[in-house]
């Protein structure tokens, strides 16, 4: 038998002494560890100080039935395969079998090749489940909503998101286009622990004559045309949570709407007179100014007073370029792996004129950018020379006083001793403000012909 992986155990569990001893030999060719027992208290003996993956056990055991014990079994060595076996058999300890969870039910006797056949099955099902369990790990450590970041202002804000994900209220989300408005309903779902689904909806996406149906629903022919009826997002939200982005673009009558239902928990489908209950957790974001909007009576006071009972606001990436170094080396990863390319290296040049960018288009335009490189496979700093770099070029004479004509490397050097010299010539205080290492500070030394 050829197995996709031998590091698993086994238990065998039979009263019989030589079928003990013809499993034992033949399971291991296969497996790393296998133990057998003659009765349930062995079994036991051995369970304690071991845990199998598989379990292959004879029905008929002296002073307790195999699939009684089985049945009474922790949940964690329920977890284990199990093979029953019997040469007593009938329709009702078949079907005893299946309900306690048996992988298979093999009659004695048997043929070796039956029963390894059987083995295989189970280890081939028990590897899958392993690997699919290690890829969920892995999505999850590199999960494309977690929050990047360990400026001040972010540290705060995900301090914020922990202490209210788990409640029920309302969260106002603002922000600048692009600084991650999504990102952090999404977290605020996963840290919440609510089964129910996360529904994204942008408001300004919608038509305005289909926003209500889209949200909660329509009966049949409540619309021209005999259409049929259709559950809305609040209803497939049930038990989650319903994050309404562009908030600001939804209109006056829909606002009317959306207050009622976070004041009594109940949504109307079009053309129906049945109020349903909903328990659907709603989040909201905008790249407006609320109260502005309220003033100039585009937008509800009630219902702004009514979503602000929390709000957390994003800061854009320009007031937090400690963040850009981190950022750019997390989409590098990512968005290396998803489009199947090679990652970049980026210089220490490149990073330092990253975190000079203003950003106008915040995290969704470093992004783009990164995306961009590795696309076209073009040198980081080819892609700065061309793009960004005049920009921040023009921003950095205005503001350090560096001459124009000065190369980069030259105001890198200049932008290092300053700092140091800010720190009292604490080198391991500047790297951390430079975000570098001390080796590579002390390297740069070198290159710089510097002696302390």
């Amino acid at each position: 038998m050829n197995t996709p992986n031998t590091v698993m155990s086994v238990l065998v569990v039979d009263d019989e002494s030589g079928m003990r001893s013809f499993l034992k030999k033949a399971l291991s060719r296969t497996f790393s560890l296998v133990e057998t027992a003659g009765s349930v208290e062995e079994a036991e003996q051995l369970r304690s100080r071991c845990h199998f993956d598989l379990l292959i056990v004879d029905i008929n055991l002296p002073g307790r039935d195999g699939i009684e014990w089985h049945e009474a079994l922790d949940e964690d060595t329920r977890r284990s395969d199990v093979i029953f076996m019997t040469g007593f058999a009938d329709m009702d300890t078949a079907i005893r079998a299946l309900r306690a969870g048996a992988s298979d039910f093999i009659l004695k006797p048997f043929r070796l090749d039956q029963m390894m056949q059987s083995v295989q099955r189970c280890v081939e099902r028990r590897v899958l489940r392993r690997e699919n369990l290690l890829l969920k790990r892995e999505i999850a450590q590199s999960h494309p909503h977690t929050i990047i970041g360990k400026s001040a202002n972010i540290v705060e804000m995900k301090n914020v998101i922990r202490r209210v994900a788990a409640t029920s209220s309302v969260v106002l989300i603002e922000g600048e286009s692009g600084t991650g408005k999504e990102l952090v309903a999404r977290s605020l779902h996963q840290l919440s622990n609510r089964n129910g689904a996360f529904v994204p909806v942008n408001c300004g996406a919608i038509a305005p004559e289909l926003l209500e149906s889209e949200l909660f629903g329509h009966v049949a022919d409540a619309f021209a045309g005999g259409r049929n009826g259709r559950e809305g997002l609040f209803s497939f939200a049930n038990g989650g949570t319903i994050f309404l982005d562009e908030i600001g673009e939804m209109p006056m009558q829909m606002q009317m709407a959306l207050l009622r239902v976070l004041e009594q928990r109940t949504i109307r489908p079009v053309g129906s007179e049945k109020e349903i209950p909903v328990n659907v957790r709603v989040l909201a974001a905008t790249n407006r100014e609320l109260m502005a909007e309220v003033e100039a009576g585009r937008f509800r006071r009630d219902l702004f007073y009514r979503l602000n009972v929390l709000n957390i606001v994003i800061p854009p990436l320009r007031e937090r370029p400690d963040d850009v170094v981190d950022l750019v080396h997390h989409f590098t990863r990512q968005l290396a792996t998803e489009l199947g390319v090679r990652e970049v290296t980026w210089s220490h040049e490149d990073l330092l004129v990253m975190q000079r960018y203003d950003w106008p288009g915040n995290i969704r335009e470093l992004r783009n950018m990164v995306e961009r490189c590795l696309l076209l496979g073009k040198p980081p700093a080819e892609y700065w020379r061309s793009q960004i770099e005049p920009v921040v070029e023009m921003v950095a004479v205005g503001e350090a006083g560096y001459p124009s004509q000065m190369a980069l490397k030259e105001v890198e050097r200049l932008h290092v001793l300053k700092v140091i010299e800010e720190h009292k010539g604490n080198k391991s205080a500047a790297a951390r403000v430079l975000g570098v290492s001390r080796k590579t500070l002390d390297r740069k030394f070198k290159e710089w012909g510097l002696v302390e």
